[in-house]
């Protein structure tokens, strides 16, 4: 019986390394909108590009392990849902009020310490105390200069 378990746990596994999730990547510049309007300082692009980006943008780099499932299932999950709430490369497409609302979600979930999410700072790290102060103080500045 254990091996029969076994067995079907392998084939499933196999399947699953066949049928793969689509990738989050798009041509060209996908944060450049966002980027020009909030007009983040270098440190600071620096900060959302380790930490914000990829579950935040049209442009995932994904890791090795990206490529294998149920890991690649996992990652494309949190993508997506990432750009479900924030997505800067829709930027251009929003009105004054969504970008000060996107603005302050960012601000609040970064000083609450829900982002990045613990799953991503467990294999990536967490931001210093100072990265969290720049990140806040920028978009604080980005959403005073919408106004």
């Amino acid at each position: 019986m254990f091996k029969k378990i076994a067995l079907a746990l392998l084939v499933v596994f196999i399947a699953m390394q066949l049928y793969r999730p689509d990738k989050n990547t798009a041509e060209g510049d996908v944060v450049a909108a966002f980027e020009a309007e909030t007009m983040p300082s270098a440190a600071v692009k620096t900060i959302l590009e380790q930490n914000c980006y990829d579950c935040h943008s049209n442009n995932t780099v994904y890791p090795w392990y990206a490529e294998v499932a149920p890991i690649s299932y996992m990652i494309a999950n949190h993508v997506d849902e990432g750009k479900e709430h924030f997505n800067v490369s829709d930027w251009s497409k929003w009105d004054f009020k969504k970008k000060d609302h996107k603005l302050d979600e960012l601000i609040e979930e970064v000083e609450e310490g829900h982002m990045p999410e613990s799953s991503y700072t467990w294999l990536h790290g967490n931001m210093s105390e100072a990265e969290v102060e720049s990140l806040i103080s920028w978009a604080k500045e980005a959403r005073a200069k919408l106004k």
